[in-house]
């Protein structure tokens, strides 16, 4: 019986549901719980905690008195901790009320489709049973042969020295070697989704993921994500409505993909998870150096190739392929294609001695041709997976990196916690457009290095924390040439060859580099390169070296220096012509560094070893950005238009050209995003836009879904318009905080304000009154769709009772008023600013109808006033319409 997830479950689903759990004994039952313990705890606290409690009340699993004091718990403590206490509370209890726990999340259903309510669902339902003997077997594994157990162990210990120890990047120079750390104690938890179905053409892999990530944190991956912790990869699925045998698990340059492979190998040596898999083989593509094209080989000299010790027993091993695991950890780092469309049948194999590629054996294995009963997962960057999309892979997982506790986590490990690391984490967090990059491992590593120079006491000037991207990688790239200046003088001409090294690759889509590579742009392999390259050297081929960028950015970077080292008309031209025609958003942080190295300001602290950057670039690269932006402001229409032009701001902020800024986007003064999700970043670099641009007049951010956090990245700003809407972005009451200090800012521009639908309450209704008092140009407020009922309104009339009010428009449309509101708008009768007052949508009824008829013939001032879709009898709404004729040129709108 599957888990319906259309919501149309009937009660007798449910009583089905509860009947099939019976068939588990109590000590099975209690070993199920044990097993879902945490999923159910993160599905409570993810979905709905009122929910929950409310459903569970209805069960009668708990009672009203007990479902309060969860919430206060979930008040005080968060409702992961009152999520815990629920289910310690329900596990103690006998086997009827945790099954009655179990019937309330099936109901749920009907309400919430989150996968991992859904998932767990499913999986008790469909996989009970073979969850228990599963289990078992994790835990203990199988009993083997004491010869195959003796070679279980020595790949364990091989294993175990492979990943018992994460590698930090070296740090820039040579003083210091890299450091290592123990991962049982230096591992970050990272986040990682279920599916591939977020990502869209078009738009820079690692800026798309942070963008989405600030997105599901604030929304509280409420939205239908479904969250896979390592030991749940091989879990039933689904979506798949199986238990996996094929996995892929995606992930940006540098989010952590080879490090959370290490940790799921290191707790498989340790006995921690997936005791079923006898025999893990762990693969990492660049590795391997049988990817070439051509280039053949069989399963069996593959895994001895890399596993030599096995050669004796591995025939046997081999003859029982589910107890396997084969993992191959960088697809897109293989230069032999995984090519899982019908193009790729030609390359499978069925017998681990028949020769084939790599790719095709990878093939071979996920189709089940070769070693049928395996298990196979994969590693991937989502640019690489064009030939993926198939039902061959039973899972899609995509890693998203950190939660902001896992980057504060991180900065103080870097740091060994000395005082330092609170300040520049406080800076990081602050400039926005640097916290939001850390999301990736990677990142948070480049970001510590580059800003440890900036907060630590050292001879010589301080160097000025870094605002963009560009100026953070420039400081990064310095500290790099200045330790290694030290022993090594850096030629212009050198850099140059990295820059043209760095170039081919972000063009031609390549991460990893050979020695022909490096001949070709005749790059010497120096202490210098080390210090912006990554070696890794075959086990099994020590003369066999392979090359890449410490991470893609840094790539990036260096194409980006490379059009003003070595600068041609030709050569920017033809950039510019391939970049237009590219499709997979490669160059956007490309572009975001040749905007922001066109700021001489910015690219000063790389003069020292790059010598003078090409003044006729910097001028080509001005006009390239004036020409685009003046083109994406005139098609301004559509949201995709609308996206193109914010990348364009994008590109504005790392130029720091206020000139600029001013010269185009000040031309136009409407600016018009509304519809288009924005990220904290986003707010950040609009804020630069407007702080530049004090000829924009209106500024429509609806339906932006900026939030406070959004809203406070605009809060230097907000008073420079005049007409500011901000309808549908969840500010909730403590969003008004901002907009209060932008009112009472004395240079406020603002006369239009538009606040509706932003689960406003009474409580911030005397802030605003209040801040609206001390301004003197807000003359329209729209507080629609709001909650603020008849106590916010006592305190919202207040500002009418200010003899210098100037606001004449003001919408209450959806507010939950009632009869008694009337006699507070009464107070206000004799107001002589309220010309336009919309009560929609409230909850007026033929009680009130009195004192509404006298406040409209005593309010002289009004010309309009709104009373539709309330409660009104038909024969009271008549009898309000024709007051119009005792108050000519007053409009009463019924409908």
């Amino acid at each position: 019986m599957a888990a319906k997830q259309g919501r149309e479950l009937g009660e007798s689903d449910v009583l089905e549901f509860h009947n099939s759990l019976s068939k588990y004994s109590d000590a099975e039952f209690r070993r199920l719980n044990q097993y879902f313990r945490s999923d159910i705890i993160y599905v409570i606290e993810n979905v709905d905690f009122s929910g929950v409690l409310q459903e569970l009340c209805y069960r009668k699993a708990i009672t009203g008195e007990q479902a309060q004091m969860y919430r206060e718990v979930g008040k005080q403590c968060g409702y992961s901790a009152a999520a815990s206490l629920l289910l310690e509370d329900m596990f103690e209890k006998n086997g009827n009320s945790t099954k009655l726990l179990w019937e309330s999340l099936y109901a749920l259903q009907r309400n919430y489709s989150h996968p991992n309510l859904l998932g767990i669902v499913d999986e008790i339902t469909e996989n009970g049973r073979n969850i228990l003997s599963d289990e078992l077997l994790n835990e203990h594994g199988h009993d083997l042969h004491q010869d195959l157990g003796d070679t279980q162990k020595e790949l364990k210990d091989h294993l175990f020295r492979q990943t018992n120890v994460l590698q930090e990047c070296r740090p820039p120079g040579q003083s210091h070697p890299a450091q290592n750390f123990p991962i049982s104690e230096r591992y970050i938890e990272l986040v990682v989704i279920g599916g591939r179905h977020l990502r869209k053409q078009g738009q820079h892999e690692a800026l798309q993921t942070g963008e989405l990530h600030e997105y599901h944190i604030r929304r509280k991956v409420q939205t239908g994500l479904e969250r896979i912790t390592p030991n749940r990869l091989f879990r039933w699925c689904f979506r798949s409505h199986r238990v996996p045998q094929s996995v892929i698990v995606t992930g940006v340059a540098g989010v952590g993909k080879t490090t959370l492979m290490h940790k799921f190998v290191f707790d498989w040596v340790q006995g921690k998870h997936y005791q079923k898999f006898a025999y893990v083989f762990f693969f990492k593509c660049r590795d391997m150096h049988h990817n070439e094209d051509g280039m053949y080989i069989s399963l069996e000299q593959l895994i001895l190739a890399e596993y030599p010790f096995l050669k004796k027993n591995l025939g046997l091993i081999l003859n029982d392929p589910q107890k396997l695991l084969f993992i191959f950890d960088g697809l897109d780092e293989s230069r032999s294609q995984l090519d899982l469309s019908n193009d790729g049948l030609r390359d499978l194999c069925g017998s681990p001695i028949e020769v084939s590629t790599v790719g095709g054996i990878m093939n071979s294995l996920l189709r089940q041709t070769l070693l049928k009963g395996s298990t196979v997962l994969l590693t991937s960057r989502p640019i690489a997976l064009e030939k993926l999309q198939t039902g061959i892979l039973h899972r899609s997982a995509e890693i998203v990196g950190f939660l902001s506790k896992e980057r504060e986590e991180y900065f103080s490990k870097f740091y060994n916690n000395d005082f330092i690391w609170k300040d520049v984490f406080q800076y990081v967090r602050d400039t926005g457009i640097l916290f939001t990059l850390c999301y990736n491992p990677s990142y948070c590593w480049i970001t510590c290095t580059a800003l440890k120079c900036c907060f630590t006491k050292q001879a010589g000037k301080p160097l000025a924390p870094p605002k963009t991207i560009t100026q953070l990688f420039v400081n990064y790239i310095s500290n790099v040439l200045t330790n290694h200046s030290i022993d090594y003088d850096c030629d212009r001409n050198d850099l140059i060859k990295i820059a043209r090294l760095a170039d081919h690759g972000v063009k031609n889509r390549i991460l990893v580099f050979y020695d022909n590579d490096l001949a070709a742009f005749d790059v010497r392999a120096t202490k210098l390169l080390s210090g912006f390259m990554t070696e890794t050297t075959q086990a099994n081929d020590q003369s066999r070296v392979t090359r890449s960028f410490l991470h893609l950015t840094i790539q990036e970077f260096w194409a980006a220096s490379l059009y003003y080292l070595d600068y041609s008309k030709e050569g920017f031209k033809q950039l510019m012509d391939s970049a237009s025609t590219c499709g997979d958003g490669r160059y956007e942080i490309f572009f975001r560094f040749l905007a922001g190295l066109s700021h001489p300001p910015s690219r000063s602290m790389l003069e020292r070893y790059f010598g003078k950057f090409s003044a006729e670039a910097t001028r080509e690269v001005i006009k390239w950005l004036n020409e685009r932006v003046h083109q994406e402001l005139q098609g301004l229409r559509e949201d995709e238009d609308k996206q193109k032009l914010l990348d364009m701001f994008s590109f504005l902020f790392e130029s720091r050209n206020s000139s600029l800024v001013r010269e185009t986007v000040g031309q136009c003064p409407l600016l018009d995003l509304s519809d288009l999700y924005l990220t904290p970043v986003d707010c950040v670099i609009l804020s630069y836009i407007l702080g530049c641009c004090k000829e924009i007049e209106s500024l429509n951010l609806d339906s932006c879904l900026i939030q406070t956090e959004g809203l406070e990245r605009l809060s230097p700003v907000l008073y420079s318009v005049q007409t500011l809407s901000l309808s549908n972005n969840d500010l909730k009451d403590a969003g008004i905080e901002v907009i209060c200090n932008a009112l009472k800012d004395p240079r406020c521009r603002i006369q239009s304000l538009s606040l509706q639908k932003n689960y406003l309450t009474v409580d911030c209704c005397s802030k605003l009154a209040s801040a609206i008092k001390e301004n003197s140009t807000v003359v329209s407020l729209n507080l629609a769709r709001n909650k603020i009922r008849n106590d916010g309104l006592s305190s919202l009339i207040s500002i009418f009772h200010d003899p210098n009010c100037r606001i004449h428009t003001l919408s209450l449309q959806e507010n939950g008023l009632s009869d008694d509101s009337v006699q507070t708008l009464l107070s206000i009768s004799d107001s002589g600013s309220l010309r336009n007052l919309d009560l929609k949508g409230n909850f007026f009824t033929d009680a009130c109808a009195d004192d509404m008829q006298y406040f409209i013939l005593t309010c002289t001032s009004l010309s309009e006033i709104k009373l539709g879709m309330n409660d009104f009898t038909p024969r009271v709404e008549t009898s309000l319409e024709i007051l119009k004729e005792d108050r000519p040129g007053l409009d009463i709108t019924m409908g």
